[in-house]
């Protein structure tokens, strides 16, 4: 199992929204040490957090902050993009955009680091997925996240042998600038937080943060009218 207290964290997207809650709830808990990454390292707030600059679809980027953070035992992947494009209407490089945050970001990401992480002893890696994972709704939005959760899935089975765990993190509406025009029930960013380490430190392969993502994937086994009502008509 993973501990928190005395681990050297790297979270991506550390400036704002859940990843700020996480670098808060790190050192709440005892961590030794936490990278918090941004484009710019500037926006990062937290008073002790350890500033690092990346850009997760950039591989010198990537490169560049796995060099710097050579003493790291949990990675959390949290940096995301929202374009929503439509596969219809959308040009196809806001899909392609947005699978390069969502996807290929964590997985450079995660490529740079298990070598980090395996020279240190072995620890955990968490990813940032969305309920969204599940539902069809949002476009590129939701197809980027559901192969994220894929590959989560096969990293989980391909690094357990190597000393590394992997947790996946769901979650629904979250009261973050992401979200900020939408009306809808949200839980706070420290909530989801404070889930996710309970999960890390737990050894849970999946985290699911709030009441709509749990009922979400309790109905995937169901006919597919019960997730798109639509279809029902």
């Amino acid at each position: 199992m993973t501990t928190i207290e005395g681990s050297v964290a790297l979270v991506t997207g550390g400036s704002r929204g859940i990843g700020r809650a996480l670098v808060s709830a790190l050192y709440e808990r005892g961590a030794k040490k936490v990278y918090a990454t941004a484009r710019d390292p500037r926006t990062v707030t937290h008073p002790d957090a350890v500033p690092l600059a990346l850009e997760v679809g950039d591989p010198a980027s990537v490169a560049a902050a796995a060099e710097q953070a050579q003493d790291v035992t949990l990675l959390i992947n949290n940096a995301g993009a929202s374009v929503n494009a439509s596969f219809l209407d959308a040009p196809v490089e806001d899909v392609r955009r947005e699978f390069e945050t969502n996807f290929f970001g964590p997985l450079l990401v995660t490529r740079a680091f298990v070598p980090v992480i395996e020279r240190n002893g072995g620890g955990h890696i968490l990813n940032v997925h969305s309920v969204l994972s599940w539902l069809g709704v949002a476009g590129s939005y939701s197809a980027s996240k559901a192969a994220l959760w894929s590959q989560t899935n096969s990293l989980r089975l391909d690094l357990r042998p190597r000393g590394i765990e992997v947790t996946g993190l769901h979650v629904g509406y979250v009261d973050t600038d992401m979200t900020a025009k939408i009306d809808a029930p949200k839980v706070t960013p420290e909530s989801v937080a404070a889930q996710a380490l309970d999960g890390i430190e737990a050894g849970a392969f999946e985290v699911l943060a709030d009441d709509l993502t749990r009922q979400v994937k309790a109905g995937l086994a169901a006919d597919l009218s019960a997730l798109y009502p639509q279809l029902a008509a």
